[in-house]
């Protein structure tokens, strides 16, 4: 499949499952915490790491969830193309707006559903405004720097040549044991 074919949605369920999981997801980043901005800039200090865990929790979840899924035959897997560039733009735009705000695009949503006038003004605008942005140089970028270092749609068991699940439970028990460390260390 080229990078350009565009695949058409044989159905809407998915928008409604999308929609009902971001919901959840955005319930339980509020139960978390993840969505005061103490919390957050606790976890840039590195002093509270709710976050970390409420991701690595999220991925863990993430990853055993839709590899069965995929290994039952229920879904398909479109891994997105990527590069070093555009990993390094992505990071270098989502890490400048965590750092200056206090929030990342989910944890603003859900700080928004909190009535979070900082959120809402500041998250929101800055949403917009990058949005925009990276919109406008969008055609210079792509042309000096996202497609830098392009390594495909290359997943890491295609890399290693191995069924997925050779990947996918060592870092599932590397999580657990980083989210177990992290709660015995009080962290």
């Amino acid at each position: 499949m080229k990078h350009s074919e565009i695949r058409p949605r044989k159905d809407k369920s998915s928008l409604v499952w999308g929609l009902g999981f971001g919901i959840v997801f955005g319930f339980l980043l509020h139960k978390g915490g993840a969505t005061k901005y103490d919390v957050i800039i606790g976890q840039l200090l590195l002093t509270d790491f709710t976050v970390v865990k409420i991701m690595l929790s999220a991925v863990f979840t993430g990853m055993i969830g839709i590899y069965t899924l995929k290994t039952l035959g229920l879904v398909e897997l479109y891994p997105k193309y990527g590069s070093f560039g555009k990993n390094i733009i992505g990071g270098l735009i989502f890490g400048v707006g965590f750092a200056v705000l206090g929030y990342c695009p989910g944890t603003i949503a859900g700080a928004i559903g909190n009535g979070y006038l900082d959120a809402l003004i500041g998250g929101l605008a800055g949403i917009l405004i990058g949005t925009g942005l990276f919109a406008a140089l969008y055609p210079r970028l792509s042309r000096a720097i996202l497609n830098k270092g392009d390594f495909g749609d290359l997943t890491l068991p295609q890399l290693f040549k191995v069924n997925d699940w050779i990947v996918v439970i060592p870092v599932a028990v590397l999580i657990f044991l980083l989210l177990y460390w992290l709660e015995r260390a009080g962290l």
